[in-house]
C-alpha cells in the first residue's frame, strides 16, 4: 500500500497531538511544529477541524486493529479480551486522544462546520468488528448486535467518566461489573441457540 504525503502528514500530526494535546492549537502553529505549512494542511484537510476529525478516525482505526490482534494473537476469551482492551484504552498515555475525541464529538453533534464528518460511522465502524468478534467467541448471534452497541456505549461512557473524575479504580470496578454481567448472561443454560463460548483458565483471565 502506497503511503501518500497526506498519510505522512496525518500520522505526524496524530503523534504530535497525542503528546502535546490540542490546547490553543492553531493550524499554523501545528504546521510549524510538524515541519509542514499552513497551506499544505489546508490543501489536504480543508480546515483545522477537518484535520482533527481525520486524526480521530486514524486513532479509532488503530484501536480497532489492536482489538483484533488481542484475539488473533493470544486466543483469549471474551472477558479476557475486554479486560485487556479496557486497560489499553484507559492508559493515561491515550488521555489526550480521548479528550480530543469527546471535544470534537460534542462539536459535531452541535453541527459545527468541519466536524460533522466524524458522525459518519462513529458508532457503526465499531459494531461490525465487535459483532464478528462476539460471533467467533460463541456469543448468541441474535444478541450480538445489541451487546456490541452496549459495549461501545459502556466503554465510551467510562472513558468520559475517567477523564472527568480521574477515578481509575472506580471506572475499573464499573468495567469489571459490566464484564461479569456479560459472563452471567453467557452462562445461563436457558440462553437459546448459543454455542459454548471460548473460555480461559480463571487464573489466566484474572491476569490477562
Amino acid at each position: 500500500m502506497t503511503v501518500t504525503a497526506r498519510d505522512r502528514l496525518l500520522t505526524t500530526a496524530a503523534e504530535h497531538l497525542a503528546t502535546h494535546g490540542v490546547s490553543d492549537l492553531t493550524l499554523r502553529g501545528l504546521a510549524a511544529r510538524i515541519g509542514s505549512s499552513h497551506r499544505m494542511l489546508i490543501y489536504h484537510f480543508g480546515s483545522k477541524e477537518g484535520l482533527l476529525v481525520e486524526v480521530i478516525k486514524l486513532v479509532e482505526q488503530r484501536q480497532r486493529a489492536a482489538l483484533a490482534e488481542l484475539e488473533f494473537d493470544a486466543g483469549m476469551s471474551a472477558p479476557a479480551i475486554t479486560r485487556a482492551f479496557w486497560r489499553r484504552l484507559s492508559d493515561p498515555d491515550l488521555a489526550a486522544n480521548e479528550r480530543l475525541f469527546y471535544e470534537i464529538y460534542g462539536q459535531a453533534l452541535q453541527g459545527r462546520p468541519g466536524t460533522t464528518a466524524l458522525l459518519d460511522g462513529v458508532v457503526d465502524s465499531w459494531l461490525g468488528p465487535v459483532i464478528e468478534l462476539l460471533d467467533r467467541l460463541g456469543f448468541p448471534h441474535e444478541h450480538a448486535a445489541a451487546q456490541a452497541r452496549l459495549g461501545v456505549a459502556v466503554t465510551r461512557g467510562l472513558l468520559l467518566d475517567l477523564l472527568a473524575t480521574g477515578d481509575h479504580a472506580a471506572c475499573d470496578a464499573a468495567m469489571e461489573q459490566y464484564i461479569r454481567l456479560g459472563e452471567a448472561f453467557l452462562n445461563q443454560p436457558s440462553t437459546p441457540g448459543r454455542t459454548k463460548p471460548k473460555t480461559a483458565e480463571r487464573t489466566n483471565e484474572s491476569t490477562a
